[in-house]
């Protein structure tokens, strides 16, 4: 089945444990492994890593988009980068239910952007619930933040280190903490 059908097929409803999709999901799991494995554990090129990264991924990754290792996933299929991006060592990108990276987006060390949550029934709690996360143009992801399911950040907006972000986050806005707030905006006079 095509990455894009199952995003549709997954994408604002609970898939419960029992679900048939659960088999496509790990199909796409497995064969991302190796791709994985060629990049976190072989020495690359630019070139061969970008090039292995939009094979795993499913689409051509920009020449001006940086990658360093070691990098997780664990989907592939449902990322989109655009231009001129740099994600930084030990970034984790939860996609399944999609992530789409705008231009010049600065992600730091060890994020995590997690697109999946489970239920809060204990009798659900093995199934899974999925909801997209965008980062647009110009946002800036500190190190070892945390973006959750459904979460959106604005145009030039900061997630600051350790934050965890649950809701929306406006453009231009600078948010910290665990709930993330908003504690200013950007300053573009500001050096």
């Amino acid at each position: 089945m095509e990455s894009s059908s199952l995003l549709q097929q997954i994408q604002n409803r609970l898939i419960e444990a029992d679900d048939p999709l659960f088999e496509q999901i790990h199909a796409v799991q497995r064969d991302g492994e190796r791709l994985l494995h060629r990049l976190n554990q072989q020495l690359l090129s630019p070139t061969a890593y970008r090039d292995t990264l939009a094979e795993l991924i499913g689409q051509p990754v920009d020449e001006s988009v940086v990658v360093l290792p070691p990098f997780y996933t664990d989907f592939g299929q449902h990322i989109s980068l655009g231009k001129d991006i740099f994600i930084n060592r030990g970034v984790m990108l939860t996609d399944l239910g999609s992530i789409q990276i705008d231009d010049h987006v600065l992600i730091g060390p060890f994020a995590k952007l997690l697109t999946v949550n489970h239920p809060v029934s204990p009798a659900k709690r093995r199934g899974l619930l999925v909801a997209p996360i965008h980062l647009k143009q110009n946002a800036w992801i500190g190190a070892g933040a945390t973006i959750l399911p459904g979460v959106t950040i604005g145009e030039q907006a900061i997630v600051a280190a350790n934050a965890t972000v649950t809701k929306d986050v406006p453009d231009k806005a600078i948010v910290a903490g665990t709930p993330a707030r908003i504690i200013r905006y950007v300053d573009e006079t500001e050096g």
